[in-house]
C-alpha cells in the first residue's frame, strides 16, 4: 500500500504565502525551462460553453525535482451569481522516480493564485524599470489584488491606479488595497486615466476584445499581461504587441496558439514563425530583457506546467517540515 498525504486550501495556506520564497521558486521553474530539459507537453483544455467554464490540465517534469505536478484547474465565470468562486481546482503530486502519487493538493485553486502572482513579480523584477513607482491595474478581482501585492514584493511602488469594467468595483479594489498595502490607490473611470503616467501595468481579466491600444505604450512602461490564456481572450492589442520595444513570453509554443502573440500573428501584426525570447532565458541571461529606460516591454503568461510543478512541489516540502496534512493509505 501507498501512503498519500492529503492537504487542505487550510493545511496550504499555513505553510505557504505570496511572499519572497514563492517568487523566487517561480522565478527558478522559469530558469529550469531555459536550462534544463524540461518535459512539459501542451495544456489540455476543455470549455463548457453553456455555463461559461473551462477547464486547464497542466502538468510538467522538471529535473533536479524529485515530483511532478498534474493541476486540474477549472474557471466557471457564473460562478459568482450562485455564491461560489470562479477559480477551483486541485494538484496531484507524483514521484518523479517510480510514479507513486505522493499528494493530493485541494487548494481550491490557492497554490494557482499564488503561482500566478508570483510569476507577475518574477516578469516585474526583470522587465520593469528599478525605479517604478506608479502601477496601473486593470481589472479588480482576486488575481489584480495579488499581482499587484506580488509587484510590491519586488519594486517601490507607492501609488497605484485601477480600472475596472464597472467602477465600483474599481472602487472597493481601490478602498481594500489602500488599507492592505498602504499606498495612494485610485479608482478610474478610463483605462487611459489609468494608465497615464503608470511605470507598471498588470492587466488581469478574461477579456474578449483589447484593453491596451498602442497610444497606451508610453516611453518606460512595462506590462504584465496575464489574463490572456485561452484562444478567445485578448487583452493587448496586436498593433501594441508588434510597436513594444519587447516582447517576452512565458513559453513560445503557448503563447502562438492562445496567448497575446497568437493574436497578433493572427491580425498580420507579427509574422508566423517570428521568435521572441522567454522569460526563462531573460532570467538566465540567454536573451536581453529591458536595455534602456524608454524601453516598452510586454510580458505575456499564460501559466506554465513548470510553475505549477514548482509551487507543489515547494508547499509538499514546507508541509512536510510543519507536519501539515492527514496521511492516508489507499
Amino acid at each position: 500500500m501507498s501512503k498519500v498525504i492529503l492537504l487542505s486550501e487550510s493545511d496550504l495556506r499555513a505553510c505557504v504565502a505570496l511572499d519572497a520564497a514563492a517568487i523566487d521558486c517561480v522565478e527558478h521553474a522559469f530558469r529550469l525551462l531555459a536550462t534544463e530539459k524540461v518535459v512539459m507537453p501542451p495544456i489540455l483544455r476543455l470549455d463548457i460553453e453553456e455555463h461559461k467554464g473551462e477547464v486547464d490540465v497542466k502538468t510538467a517534469y522538471l529535473p533536479g525535482l524529485d515530483s511532478f505536478a498534474i493541476k486540474v484547474s477549472p474557471g466557471f465565470f457564473d460562478n459568482p451569481k450562485l455564491g461560489l468562486p470562479s477559480l477551483n481546482g486541485l494538484m496531484v503530486l507524483l514521484s518523479a522516480r517510480t510514479g507513486v502519487p505522493e499528494a493530493l493538493l485541494l487548494d481550491n485553486g490557492y497554490l494557482t493564485a499564488v503561482r500566478t502572482a508570483a510569476a507577475g513579480a518574477v516578469a516585474a523584477r526583470w522587465l520593469a524599470r528599478e525605479d517604478a513607482r506608479r502601477a496601473a491595474v486593470i481589472g479588480a478581482g482576486e488575481q489584480a489584488r495579488l499581482q499587484l501585492k506580488a509587484l510590491t514584493l519586488v519594486r517601490d511602488i507607492e501609488s497605484a491606479t485601477v480600472w475596472a469594467p464597472r467602477i465600483d468595483e474599481a472602487q472597493r479594489f481601490a478602498d481594500v488595497m489602500t488599507a492592505a498595502l498602504g499606498l495612494r490607490i485610485s479608482a478610474c473611470r478610463s483605462i487611459d486615466t489609468a494608465i497615464d503616467g503608470a511605470d507598471v501595468a498588470i492587466t488581469t481579466t478574461p477579456s474578449r476584445s483589447p484593453l491596451i491600444e498602442p497610444r497606451h505604450l508610453q516611453p518606460g512602461l512595462h506590462i504584465t499581461a496575464m489574463g490572456s490564456d485561452a484562444e478567445h481572450k485578448n487583452e493587448i492589442a496586436p498593433a501594441a504587441i508588434a510597436r513594444a520595444t519587447r516582447y517576452v513570453c512565458d513559453r513560445l509554443t503557448q503563447v502562438r496558439v492562445l496567448g497575446e502573440l497568437h493574436h497578433a500573428i493572427e491580425a498580420g501584426e507579427v509574422a508566423a514563425d517570428a521568435s521572441f525570447p522567454e522569460l526563462g532565458q531573460v532570467i538566465a541571461g540567454q536573451a536581453p530583457g529591458r536595455t534602456g529606460r524608454d524601453d516598452v516591454t510586454i510580458c505575456d503568461l499564460t501559466g506554465t506546467g513548470a510553475q505549477d510543478t514548482a509551487i507543489a512541489t515547494f508547499a509538499f516540502a514546507r508541509a512536510r517540515a510543519g507536519g501539515h496534512g492527514t496521511p492516508f493509505e489507499s
